[in-house]
């Protein structure tokens, strides 16, 4: 497949690609650079939002505007900018990371602490009202990234990346059962970090330290690998009006000589068919 760059940016940690179908424009954010990019495949444009403080995951919201998995807790921005917390819930040492809005439009969001301590991170489904319940509460948490649901929604893949798995559940109503491994990386292929399913039910995995991405059957048999120019890229997802481009997100941050791509946002065209996303109920 080809590799090409859709914005050439220098990023310290780009993360969490998503369409909006709405504005037609993908969506990503640098966490710790506190920014929120878009960007136009149609007409390049883009725009940078700062935030104040260290973004994991910007999503779109039912009738415009954002949802951001922020520092400190939940935040929303409305379409005119205005910002106001959802959940505000500060814990010293930790962070927001990887979300995603589940196809009941709640918010799934990640935690992880800064020093990737096992048990310091968290996965949490938040409701349109703010109501929050805690996912694999007996399970202890490290890096909570890549979150994502089968087309039909009977299936949520999750990663927890020190595991070096990609997990897959059964959904019963609002909360998954059954968790099981999907997939194992090997140890010198790098960390599973933020996936995408695509229209055929398969799940597509960024490798942060294997500078590829993966693609696994619904069975967890691997049938596609990509390798990419850059060490560290972080997650992908389909964008454009037909939904066929993937669009990869990187990092600079830890690399003593990063790739000159490094942290740039990179699109491999006509890579397969992704499926809707929606967004946040609230």
């Amino acid at each position: 497949m080809r590799v090409e760059v859709a914005v050439r940016e220098r990023a310290a940690l780009g993360e969490g690609p998503t369409w909006d179908p709405d504005t037609r424009r993908l969506i990503w954010v640098d966490i710790l650079g506190s920014r929120v990019h878009t960007y136009s495949p149609a007409d390049g444009r883009r725009t940078v939002m700062a935030t104040e403080q260290h973004v994991g995951a910007a999503k779109p919201r039912v009738g415009g505007g954002l949802v951001v998995n922020l520092r400190d807790g939940i935040g929303l921005y409305a379409p005119d900018g205005t910002f106001s917390w959802l959940i505000h819930d500060p814990v010293p040492g930790r962070r927001g990371n990887d979300a995603a809005v589940a196809p009941d439009g709640s918010l799934w969001a990640g935690t992880m602490r800064y020093d990737e301590a096992s048990g310091g991170g968290t996965l949490t489904r938040v409701s349109p009202v703010g109501d929050v319940t805690r996912v694999f509460p007996d399970t202890p948490v490290a890096v909570s990234n890549g979150i994502g649901w089968s087309p039909d929604g009977s299936l949520m893949y999750y990663v927890d990346s020190p595991t070096r798995r990609v997990d897959v559940c059964r959904m019963d109503g609002e909360l998954p059962l059954d968790r099981r491994p999907l997939a194992t990386i090997e140890p010198n292929a790098g960390f599973p970090d933020g996936l995408t399913v695509d229209a055929d039910g398969c799940v597509w995995i960024a490798l942060w330290g294997g500078a590829q991405l993966r693609r696994y059957t619904p069975r967890g048999d691997l049938d596609r690998t990509v390798d990419l120019p850059v060490y560290r890229p972080t997650a992908c997802a389909f964008g454009g009006p037909d939904l066929r481009d993937l669009y990869i997100t990187t990092a600079r941050t830890g690399l003593s000589a990063p790739h000159p791509l490094a942290g740039s946002l990179l699109v491999l065209p006509d890579a397969g068919q992704g499926h809707p996303s929606p967004g946040f109920d609230g």
